[in-house]
Order: C-alpha cells, then sequence, then structure tokens
C-alpha cells in the first residue's frame, strides 16, 4: 500500500511529458507554461521535501502520508477541470506540495514497520523498484491516456487511486511518530526549504533563459545565500531540524551523492530518449512510452538482486555494480549511429536500468539503515531531496547540452543544403518541429534535410551519453573509495550534541557496537 502511493507519486512526476502537443492544443499554452506545468510539480517537490520529511517524524508518518495523498488527489480535481493554463499550473505545484508531504512518509512507514535488517531491506528493495517503475512508466500511462481520452485523464486518474490508498493506508498501517524533546526548527526549515526552492528553480530555468542569463545567475546566488544561512543556522541551535554530522556518515552521505548522480544520469538520459525515439526512429508518444518499458524492467530486476547482494558483500557492492553497470549502458547508448535502430537503445536501458535499480535499493537501505528510527522521516527526506535536485539537474544539463550541439550540427548541415529559413528556424525553436517543417520541401531536399536532423541528433545524443557515463564512472570510483568507512573519531565529536550516544543512535547502533 505504501508502495502504492509511491507509485502514483512517480506516475505524476512524468505522466504529463507526452501530454504537452495535446494539452496546448485544449488551452492554447505558451510554452513558458507548457514549461511550468511539467515542471511545477518536480520544482516544489524537490524545494519543499526535506523540510517537511523532517517535520513528518514528529506529526506523524501515517498522517503525512494520508494527507499527502489527499492534498495530491484535491489538486488533481482542480487540474482536470481546469479550464486556463494558469490553473493547471497551480494544480501541478499543489501536487508536488503533497507529494513531498508524502514521499519521506512513504520510507518512514517502511523503517519502522520493518525494524528488523533484512526485511527492511528487501521492503526498501521493492519500494525502489515501485518508485523507479511509476516515473518511468509515467510516458506510457501518460500516452495511452492522451491518444484514448486527452490529457485531463493524466489527473483524472488519480482520484480513485488515492481513494483506495487513503482506505488501505488508514486500515492497515500503525501511526508512528517521534516525541520531540525540542520544538521543530521552524526558522531552518524556512530556509532549506527557501534555498533548495531557488536551486530547483535556476536549473529547471537555465536551460530556457541561458545558464549565464541575470535570472539563472539571480537564481544560483539566491539559493547559495539561503542554503548557506540554512548550514548557519544548523550549526548554532540547540536543536537542528537537519543535525549536519548526519551528513557526515558515508552510509548517509556517501550514498545520498551516489542516489543524486545516478539521478543526474538516468533522468536525464530519460527525457533524451523520449525525444529520439520521437523525433529520430518516428514514433508516436504511445509508442515510444511502450518502448521505454526495458527501463522500468531492467530497475525492478536490479532491485531484487540488491538484496541478496547487500546480505552477502554488504551496501558497496551493490552500489559500485549498479553505477559500473550504468555506466556500460551509456557506453552503449555512446556507439550509438543514425541506423542503429531500436535494439541498440533497448540494449541501453535494459543494462543501465539493471543497474539503476542496485544503485536505487543498496543506497536508499544504506542511508536509512544509517538513522535511527526516531529519525526516519528526515533520513528519507534527505534521501528524496538529493535525488530530485540531481533528477532536475541531469534534464536540464543533459537537455540544454542536447540542444546546443543538435542546433549547432543542424544549422551546419542546412547551410550547406541551402535550406529555406523557416526549416533553419524550426531547428532552433524545437528539435522535434523538423520533421513537420521538412514535409513542405522537395522530395530531394526534404530527404536531405531529415538525414542530417537525425545524424545532428545522434551526435548531440551521444555526447549527452559520454558525459553521463562519465559522470557515473567517477561516483562509481568514489563509492568504491568512500562508501562504508566508518566517521572519523574527530569528525563525530565536533559534529553530535553532547550526549555521547547520539551520533550511535543516529547511526543505527549501540555504542561500542560494530558497525553494520
Amino acid at each position: 500500500m505504501v508502495c502504492l502511493g509511491l507509485f502514483m507519486l512517480g506516475l505524476d512526476l512524468t505522466v504529463l511529458n507526452v501530454a504537452v502537443p495535446d494539452l496546448q492544443g485544449d488551452l492554447d499554452t505558451s510554452t513558458a507554461q507548457v514549461q511550468w506545468i511539467v515542471d511545477g510539480y518536480a520544482l516544489v517537490l524537490g524545494g519543499t521535501v526535506l523540510a517537511v520529511g523532517a517535520f513528518t517524524d514528529a506529526w506523524g508518518r501515517r498522517r503525512s502520508f494520508v494527507c499527502g495523498v489527499t492534498v495530491c488527489a484535491g489538486a488533481s480535481l482542480g487540474g482536470a477541470l481546469a479550464g486556463h493554463p494558469w490553473q493547471v499550473v497551480a494544480a501541478r505545484c499543489v501536487m508536488g506540495a503533497g507529494a513531498a508531504l508524502l514521499m519521506p512518509a512513504t520510507l518512514a512507514a517502511l523503517h519502522h514497520l520493518f525494524p528488523e535488517p533484512r526485511l527492511r531491506s528487501r521492503a526498501i528493495a521493492a519500494w525502489a523498484a515501485v518508485g523507479g517503475m511509476g516515473g518511468l512508466c509515467g510516458p506510457v500511462i501518460g500516452g495511452w491516456l492522451v491518444e484514448h481520452y486527452s490529457w485531463r485523464a493524466a489527473f483524472w486518474i488519480n482520484l480513485p487511486l488515492a481513494g483506495v490508498i487513503v482506505v488501505l493506508a488508514l486500515a492497515l498501517v500503525p501511526e508512528s511518530r517521534t516525541v520531540q524533546r525540542a520544538g521543530f526548527d521552524v526558522p531552518g526549515a524556512a530556509l532549506s526549504a527557501a534555498g533548495l526552492l531557488a536551486l530547483v528553480w535556476a536549473i529547471t530555468e537555465s536551460p530556457h533563459r541561458g545558464w549565464t542569463s541575470p535570472a539563472a545567475l539571480t537564481g544560483f546566488a539566491a539559493a547559495a545565500l539561503l542554503l548557506t544561512a540554512f548550514v548557519a543556522r544548523q550549526l548554532r541551535t540547540p536543536a537542528p531540524m537537519l543535525p549536519l554530522y548526519l551528513l557526515r556518515v558515508p552510509g548517509i552521505g556517501v550514498a545520498a551523492a551516489a542516489l543524486a548522480l545516478m539521478s543526474f544520469a538516468m533522468f536525464g538520459a530519460l527525457f533524451v530518449l523520449t525525444l529520439y525515439l520521437q523525433g529520430v526512429l518516428g514514433f508516436s508518444p504511445w509508442q515510444a512510452g511502450l518502448r521505454t518499458l526495458p527501463l522500468p524492467g531492467g530497475l525492478a530486476l536490479g532491485a531484487v538482486c540488491a538484496v541478496p547482494l547487500r546480505n552477502r558483500l554488504g551496501g558497496r557492492i551493490p552500489v559500485v555494480a549498479g553505477l559500473t553497470l550504468v555506466t556500460a549502458g551509456f557506453a552503449v547508448l555512446a556507439t550509438t549511429t543514425p541506423d542503429s535502430g531500436y535494439p541498440h537503445c533497448a540494449v541501453f536501458q535494459l543494462v543501465a536500468g539493471v543497474g539503476a535499480g542496485l544503485v536505487a535499493a543498496a543506497a536508499t537501505e544504506s542511508v536509512m539503515g544509517s538513522v535511527a528510527t526516531e529519525r526516519a522521516g528526515l533520513g528519507s527526506a534527505i534521501n528524496d531531496a538529493t535525488r530530485q535536485v540531481g533528477s532536475a539537474l541531469g534534464v536540464a544539463v543533459q537537455g540544454s547540452l542536447l540542444a546546443a550541439v543538435f542546433t549547432s550540427r543542424l544549422s551546419t548541415s542546412l547551410t550547406g543544403l541551402h535550406a529555406p529559413a523557416p526549416v533553419t528556424a524550426a531547428a532552433e525553436h524545437s528539435m522535434l518541429s523538423v520533421p513537420e517543417q521538412a514535409r513542405h520541401l522537395p522530395a530531394p531536399l526534404r530527404a536531405g534535410v531529415l538525414s542530417a536532423a537525425r545524424s545532428a541528433f545522434t551526435d548531440a545524443m551521444t555526447l549527452t551519453a559520454v558525459v553521463a557515463g562519465a559522470v557515473t564512472l567517477l561516483t562509481a570510483a568514489a563509492a568504491a573509495r568512500w562508501l562504508g568507512r566508518p566517521p572519523r573519531p574527530h569528525d563525530a565529536r565536533r559534529a553530535t550534541p553532547p550526549a555521547p550516544r547520539a551520533l550511535a543512535a543516529d547511526q543505527g547502533r549501540t555504542p561500542g557496537a560494530p558497525e553494520r
């Protein structure tokens, strides 16, 4: 049931990605409005999940879960009935707020329900598999809904699903909470939310406004100032929202970084892949969505395999092996040619998907196994926030690189072909609009333009694959070096509160016991 809520959350994250043309035709939305409809959900979720996750431990995990699902359902109803673009944007942002309340509570509830390490490992593997499948299946389900109904069905589908989830949660999930010895750090939570919102906004907007535009630079500067103030607040206050010594524990800090950088690579690749399947291989949204299924299938397989690997070999091996597999998948994608076809793409998805599943399950278990049960919501929030920021950064960076290389290569080719100005303008405006403009050209020129577009896109995609593969390879090396190492004693003494048992409890063990 908890995983069903997570599946709904992941589905909402990507279900509208293939509904953009239908939505534009119905509501006459501008490009900026479409961007906010697609990205508003992830923006609010990524910006607020850390602050909200820390709050769920004291407020109640089941209560947070049920309230989050209810908020998502109410916002979905508003989105389905919307008559103006701003109403859809508002609905998506409110859905992101509900998801921020729901997401940490899912993992925290599992941590409470399965205190025994082996059972918890299996539960977290299922959590990682279902969560990944929700996001990766979004384009498939969204494509089917758009082709058979309309973009509004992507909102309507949440209502019966949310009703079932709420009833099952109230009936089956016991309430759990932590008694706070001190008040909740409201200023810290506000600084955290504002800083992460500014950071995710700047990352999301930079590809469209320019990475060095005044708006983007202002966003990054505001994020840096707010997050610096947040760190200073956590160091000074006696009851911090995020005790910073937790990030020095390799099972938390290094594992969370591995999750963030894996998300950078894989979510950026999914964005590029959907464009490749439609723009180069010529599939419809529904057909393209179906052809991304090897990715969630591989992810589920990897998450299942992570459990025995972790039990036998510890947490470091599955994380490093998973990142190495993801790197191998990107090596396959980097050899794509204009004539490679779908099988080449499917191999990448299977190999990288298995690797991503290994990393997601093993690194998440590393984070959650390093925090005490009373801080499960905070541990989940650290896990979720880093993944959301990594995902947003991956789509932004890989999307910007793809667009820049594609436009440059195609413009050079079109100049040589003496293509008319509308075709050149289409190449600069959108990669998927080139085939539509080329339809009006004479047959020989049309063939030349389409061939040049395929070659330019393939060149751009292989470059993004090289960048993503380099990131995952370096992350694998860092995980092999640092993941699993115990924290240095003087770091722990400098960072922990006066009580000597605090650090040991937050690492999930009793003082003097060996590290798991």
